[in-house]
């Protein structure tokens, strides 16, 4: 984490949790387009979403820990291919809960259930 984010920012990471690490992993990689890279520790496997100095988070396997009727709603970056990464949700064994829609001065919005059963929701700070 590079100190322009544990500064700044106010969500620092993220763990995500999931019942299948491969399926996630290309999840996530093909609908934010970006890199995600499966790690090791100590035994324990999980993914890293690449961040370089921004917010970054990790997929975990904790099958147990999802839910998809409420708690938490993380926003995930799509800013500018907004409507790419929705077209990469059903793709990739994701489910399109609330289509792109504004969000008023705050952009546009969409709300998915990620491969895995998660809730989350795509943005962007425009319609495109």
């Amino acid at each position: 984490m590079g100190d322009f984010n544990s500064q700044k920012n106010r969500a620092v990471w993220f763990d995500v949790p999931v019942a299948d690490l491969d399926r996630a992993t290309n999840f996530y990689a093909k609908v934010l387009a970006i890199g995600v890279s499966q790690e090791d520790f100590n035994g324990f496997k999980f993914s890293v979403l690449h961040h370089e100095d921004g917010n970054g988070g990790c997929l975990v396997p904790h099958a147990d820990q999802i839910t998809s009727t409420g708690g938490i709603l993380l926003y995930l970056n799509a800013n500018g291919r907004i409507r790419d990464a929705v077209a990469q949700v059903k793709e990739h064994g994701g489910k399109i809960l609330e289509g792109v829609h504004s969000i008023g001065p705050h952009g546009f919005r969409a709300l998915i259930l990620d491969s895995e059963g998660n809730r989350v929701a795509l943005h962007s700070e425009t319609d495109a």
